[in-house]
């Protein structure tokens, strides 16, 4: 049976870890060469030890996406390794929580640098290629929280929902060129941040499922998100299969925006 992916070249940002890593390794399945960007390399090279486990290829290119010249580094990178770039994965992002009042202007404008520039940075690093090869997917990480407003989270709400109008306009802009440009938009997933965090404040494991089934009550299907639920998301639209879209967002919530609202079921 073909793989989705087979003869293609993913660059995934933040792939070392958490919807990141879970892609790269159902990428890597899907036959799929990978290349991670990201600033962590210990984590990077678990990920690539568990794709050359399966079979799989895959490079580590450490980068900030805060800074163009990076950026640019790593598409050079993923070139240079594997003669193409046929996918992006504009993962890497952070969560700031705060109001307007309570958000640091550092946090402000760290939170548009990574989630919102960084995004701009890759893609224009890898769009020359895509264009010259006629074909190419970019999948951008935004959030149930672009479309809907979310409490105690103004910063990173913004740069979610900048994120959904920049998938459109590269969306508009380059769909004559065989590049399509979608969103996935996750709900609460649970990550390894998650539990290492509550341990760092130090509660226990027993706290912490506490907490996520306590989470999980707000969500319409009654549990947060799997990684991997949003992994496949993401391959969905890396294939084929999504031939027909572009400039689309893909929610994948548990149904917590069903109703209009982020804030409780």
């Amino acid at each position: 049976m073909t793989k989705r992916l087979e003869g293609r070249v993913a660059l995934i940002s933040g792939g070392n870890s958490g919807i990141g890593r879970a892609t790269a390794l159902r990428f890597a399945a899907e036959g799929a060469r990978i290349v991670i960007a990201a600033r962590n390399p210990e984590k990077a090279h678990e990920v690539l030890r568990e794709i050359a486990d399966m079979g799989g290829e895959a490079r580590f290119f450490p980068c900030d996406v805060r800074s163009p010249d990076e950026c640019q580094q790593a598409a050079n990178f993923a070139l240079d390794a594997f003669g193409s770039i046929h996918i992006l994965f504009n993962n890497a992002g952070v969560v700031p929580y705060g109001t307007v009042l309570t958000t640091s202007t550092e946090t402000w404008v760290d939170a548009f640098a990574i989630n919102v520039h960084g995004m701009f940075y890759l893609s224009r690093a890898v769009l020359p290629t895509m264009i010259d090869q006629g074909r190419g997917v970019i999948i951008n990480n935004a959030s149930d929280w672009a479309v809907v407003g979310a409490q105690n989270a103004a910063a990173y709400a913004a740069t979610k929902g900048a994120v959904v109008q920049l998938t459109r306009s590269m969306a508009l802009d380059h769909a004559r060129q065989g590049i399509r440009v979608n969103a996935v938009c996750p709900g609460d997933t649970l990550v390894e941040r998650w539990r290492t965090n509550m341990r760092g404040s130090g509660k226990s494991d027993a706290d912490f499922e506490a907490y996520l089934e306590g989470l999980g009550e707000n969500i319409p299907m009654g549990r947060v998100g799997q990684v991997d639920e949003i992994a496949s998301a993401v391959l969905f639209l890396a294939s084929d299969d999504s031939s027909y879209m572009t400039g689309q967002l893909l929610i994948v919530d548990g149904g917590n925006t069903a109703g209009g609202s982020s804030t409780a079921y």
